[in-house]
């Protein structure tokens, strides 16, 4: 003789537990693998993702046509007069050099970025606290490499005019950065 089975149902409590449980472990697991954790790999992630945007550039505040009598100046301007990216005329009134984008560097006129930074390693940092926009913040020392460095800029005439770019694209650099954790995870507070 076969005997059934009767599935009695759950108490209301019973099933509550159960839910209260499950939730719990899913929440616990989440929590394991979180985008707020103050770890390197989030770091780096917040960090590669806001200089994705923000290149670094020889040229941050200079507009085009451009001119100048100052020796340092005039041989950077006319490294990129030799790699084809600006013209020059010489003002012999003025005694100056004006300098314009050719068509070739319209591309990169007129800031003539080089590339962005790419985290290489976190270093360093501070314990989290409460920063002045009210959410918990850390600093960061970082090094770092350049990404997406333009052929004109790996010329060793250019390189040679610009030496502290020279360095960064070949070489990358240390620095130091807030992060603040949001919501959505670690990002650089606008200040």
């Amino acid at each position: 003789m076969e005997r059934a089975y009767l599935r009695t149902p759950s108490s209301p409590r019973t099933f509550a537990t159960k839910t209260a449980l499950l939730l719990a472990s899913l929440w616990i697991f989440a929590g394991c693998n979180t985008k707020a954790k103050p770890t390197p790999e989030n770091f780096t992630k917040a960090i590669n993702t806001y200089f994705l945007e923000r290149s670094e550039c020889l040229f941050p505040n200079i507009r085009f046509p451009f001119a100048t009598s100052d020796p340092e100046e005039t041989k950077q301007m006319n490294a990129l007069v030799r790699a084809r990216l600006l013209e020059s005329t010489y003002e012999s009134a003025v005694k100056t050099t004006r300098y314009t984008v050719s068509r070739t560097g319209q591309r990169f006129a007129p800031r003539f970025c080089y590339g962005h930074r790419e985290v290489s390693s976190i270093d360093n940092s501070t314990p989290v606290k409460t920063g002045p926009s009210g959410f918990p913040e850390t600093s960061i020392d970082y090094h770092y490499t350049l990404k997406d460095v333009p052929v004109w800029a790996q010329s060793s005439d250019i390189a040679g005019a610009f030496p502290k770019m020279a360095e960064a694209t070949t070489k990358g650099g240390a620095d130091k950065i807030d992060l603040a954790q949001t919501l959505a995870g670690w990002q650089v507070p606008e200040r």
